[in-house]
């Protein structure tokens, strides 16, 4: 009869952690971070796509908010005269890794500073996965001379 009540108790104590750690904490529900996320990009023209026998150089990175969908950029380059400059969204199923304009820089000089709220959830999905870069263009080279693929 002892070892029925022990087993029984042993049974018990069992399913009751089993039952206890299944259950929904609903007074403490997890809570999302809204610290940003870095990405960084390094810019070259044996990146362009392309590439282009350049000199220039430079680096782009990149604070994603997730929760307001807010990213704030800084481009810093040398040995250039950027006429244009912006990210990229790569086209799904691109065979060249290129894509449309997405992002206008606000201005072309190093350094070059902004944000912009990314439209929905599937351009954050596109940016945390690594289909954005960053693009700076010249007079000699209008197609872009440094290219940087943005990455976690």
């Amino acid at each position: 009869m002892k070892r029925i009540n022990v087993l029984m108790t042993g049974l018990a104590l069992l399913v009751t952690g089993f039952v206890v750690s299944s259950c929904k904490d609903e007074e403490n529900p997890t809570i999302v971070s809204n610290a940003p996320t870095s990405f960084t990009a390094v810019m070259s023209g044996a990146s362009e796509r392309p590439p282009v026998s350049t000199t220039a150089t430079g680096t782009t990175r990149v604070l994603l908010n997730e929760s307001t969908k807010v990213f704030s950029y800084t481009v810093t380059y040398s040995g250039l005269t950027p006429t244009a400059g912006h990210f990229h969204r790569i086209t799904p199923n691109s065979t060249t890794g290129t894509g449309g304009v997405e992002i206008n820089f606000a201005s072309l000089t190093s350094p070059i500073t902004g944000s912009f709220t990314l439209a929905n959830q599937a351009r954050i999905d596109s940016f945390r996965n690594g289909y954005y870069y960053s693009n700076l263009h010249t007079a000699t080279y209008g197609n872009g001379e440094i290219r940087g693929d943005i990455r976690r």
